[in-house]
């Protein structure tokens, strides 16, 4: 992936540095313009006897000053910040905490410079004029100073929003907070309601400063009115936007979407929940990875049973129907064969064996090298798990033989068996324990000899319906090993004697020629 071009990289920074400075230079001219409209509609300063003119120009002149100062000073801020970021590096612990101070340092300076020209432009008021003039002064300068130190707090976190994002990615969260929805909330009251009324106060409180404070006192309410709709949409970018995209975001993780992220770009509360969010989602990836693992080891239907019982030992005794599947001849197969082309073979009988399985609702409960244990009627109960199983004997063998790669036996078998969780608390596994699980195994053993390549017992016949009952034709009586009463065995293909018996034709008794004889006697019409 080729690396960015440089101007791709200096986008922001120009961004950032150029919006910062335009915030400074027109809020401080905003600010110096409110304390201009105050004072010029107070009649302040009113005892300087011909000398309000140096008092303008120290004023005017301090206001440059200040731009100079202020400008030379976040420029200074943001060499800090910009030498990272353009190069393209990994901010440092301690470049990544300078760049989320940003808004408040710029604050600091606003606030720093507001400062400097209460006490210049106040004490000068004094000295040609009143005390009564300087106080005034100072007060009108205050307010413009709230309104600017606002404005610029609450505007510079959105300008430096691309820095800032980059900045949270190298600290951690809970070093990153440098700032908080509530002193936003302060901010937007200070603005808002705190320095209109302030100036309301000063205007109406004895002693009344200047002369008629009508003019002012609207001043005041339109510049209310302005600031509130200004601090109220920089509180909406800062604190409702973000929220708004994170409730998108947790509704789309709601329906099922893990491939979301949110963009972590707020070092206050707001960007720990935007981190939280994309944890949330990183959790509930590997949550479903994990899920998706364990399904494919023991099944779904057993993720099932396992997330609902959780980590006992739990199960029942009910009617199952097991299926065994093995494959002939494995060992001289291993022996002729690399371990490869025996697994690769293996995978492709296995996907056979899954696929049929699933299609008729049972479990493949477990591999055994190259044998497979698949059981009907549990963790989930079946309608009829022993039709289920017989189809699935037969879709198995009929695929397996089209492909010709390998030859295998299935038996099938019907009975009751304990299926649950077995093992400790620390290792366990769901299994199915039960004389038909361990006849179905002998069974396989027989068929594959048999003609059909599928053994099926007595019982599970019996359990089976009508129409697949008819696809069955009996075998042998087999007494099996390791159990004391002999087991009817049916398959799908008929014996020998069966065919002939089906094949054969009809000979009539010596009674039945007589009356065949006799019919045609006494009827000769159909000779």
């Amino acid at each position: 992936m080729p690396r960015p071009r440089l101007p791709e990289r200096l986008r922001p920074v120009l961004r950032t540095s150029l919006g910062l400075a335009a915030l400074g230079f027109f809020s401080s001219f905003f600010g110096a313009g409110v304390v201009f409209l105050v004072l010029l509609l107070q009649g302040v300063p009113a005892g300087a006897d011909g000398d309000e003119w140096i008092v303008a120009v120290v004023a005017a002149g301090y206001v440059l000053l200040a731009v100079l100062i202020g400008t030379s000073w976040v420029v200074y801020l943001q060499r800090r910040t910009a030498v990272w970021f353009v190069l393209g590096r990994t901010p440092t612990r301690e470049e990544a905490r300078r760049a989320l101070r940003l808004p408040i340092d710029l604050t600091k300076v606003s606030g720093t410079l507001w400062s400097g020209g209460i006490v210049v432009v106040g004490t000068l008021t004094a000295v040609f004029g009143t005390w009564f003039d300087a106080l005034g002064v100072a007060l009108a300068i205050l307010l413009g100073g709230m309104a600017t130190v606002g404005l610029n707090y609450l505007a510079s976190e959105w300008v430096a929003r691309p820095v800032l994002a980059v900045a949270l990615r190298s600290l951690p969260r809970r070093n990153s907070l440098t700032t908080t929805v509530l002193s936003r909330l302060v901010v937007t009251w200070m603005l808002v309601g705190a320095t209109p009324m302030l100036g309301v106060l000063i205007l109406v409180s004895p002693p009344h400063i200047g002369g008629d404070p009508s003019y002012s006192l609207i001043m005041l309410a339109v510049l209310g009115l302005a600031l509130g709709a200004l601090a109220t949409f920089l509180l909406a970018r800062s604190v409702a936007a973000p929220l708004h995209r994170l409730r998108d975001a947790l509704d789309d993780i709601a329906r099922g979407r893990r491939d979301l992220t949110v963009g972590v770009d707020d070092a206050s509360e707001i960007g720990m929940l935007q981190a939280s969010v994309n944890d949330l989602t990183s959790g509930l990836r590997e949550q479903e990875r994990l899920r998706d693992l364990f399904g494919r080891h023991v099944g779904d239907d057993v993720v099932r049973h396992a997330l609902e019982h959780g980590a006992s030992m739990s199960g029942d005794v009910r009617v199952v129907t097991a299926l065994f599947v093995d494959v002939v001849d494995s060992t001289r197969l291993a022996s002729e064969l690399a371990p490869d082309d025996v697994a690769r073979k293996l995978n492709g009988l296995f996907s056979v064996v899954v696929d049929a399985v699933s299609t008729h609702g049972g479990l493949v409960n477990k591999f055994q090298g190259d044998a497979a244990l698949c059981i009907f009627g549990a963790p989930t109960r079946h309608a009829d798990p022993a039709t289920a199983a017989l189809r699935t004997a037969r879709a198995i063998r009929d695929a397996v033989t089209t492909s010709g790669e390998l030859d295998l036996g299935i038996g099938v078998a019907t009975g009751p068996a304990f299926a649950g969780q077995l093992g400790t608390a620390t290792r366990f596994e769901y299994t199915v324990i039960g004389d038909a699980v361990n006849e179905a195994a002998r069974l396989t053993e027989h068929a594959k000899h048999a003609e059909g390549r599928i053994l099926a017992s007595g019982a599970a016949l019996d359990a089976a319906g009508e129409a697949e009952r008819a696809v069955w034709h009996r075998h042998e009586t087999y007494r099996l090993r390791g159990r004391s009463e002999p087991t009817e065995t049916w398959s799908t293909t008929p014996s020998p004697a069966q065919v002939a018996s089906t094949h054969a034709p009809a000979v009539q008794t010596p009674a039945a020629q007589v009356d065949a004889a006799e019919s045609d006697a006494a009827d000769p019409d159909e000779s």
